[in-house]
């Protein structure tokens, strides 16, 4: 019970960043793919900057995961194929809905009811993806 309200209270962090840095605003979307405000792109780019930093940080302390075990970052694969595919779905699809997955549940907590239709259709995906993966070209 005490790690499940750890990680609420760390999603219902996420979820306040989110949405005061206006990242689940669809309009701030909308500009971003129009190329009309760097505001979007400059939340993504402070996200690389953070992931990057932590990695590295991770590797140099070693840090392990609250079991202990060492956390181990793989290394580049060959072939970037799937990802351009990965990304172009990923990406239109943020495009037409306006949202990426994680503002998904926020806006929903904040009363946008019809984004139930876009949890729905993410989920329904997933479980496609898990069908079939196996037939795909990894």
């Amino acid at each position: 019970m005490k790690k499940a309200l750890k990680y609420l209270a760390i999603g219902f962090l996420f979820g306040l960043v989110l949405t005061k840095s206006e990242a689940v605003s669809w309009y701030r979307i909308y500009e971003m793919f129009q190329f009309q405000s760097f505001h979007m792109f400059g939340i993504i780019g402070t996200a690389i900057c953070t992931g990057i930093l932590g990695l590295q940080f991770f590797k140099r302390k070693k840090v392990k995961t609250n079991k202990g075990q060492a956390i181990v970052i793989p290394g580049k694969e060959k072939g970037s194929f799937r990802y351009w595919i990965g990304g172009l779905l990923f990406g239109l699809g943020w495009a037409l809905v306006g949202a990426c997955p994680g503002p998904i549940f926020i806006l929903l907590g904040a009363g946008f009811l019809p984004l139930g239709l876009v949890l729905v259709g993410a989920l329904l995906g997933t479980f496609i993806y898990g069908v079939i993966k196996d037939n795909l070209p990894h």
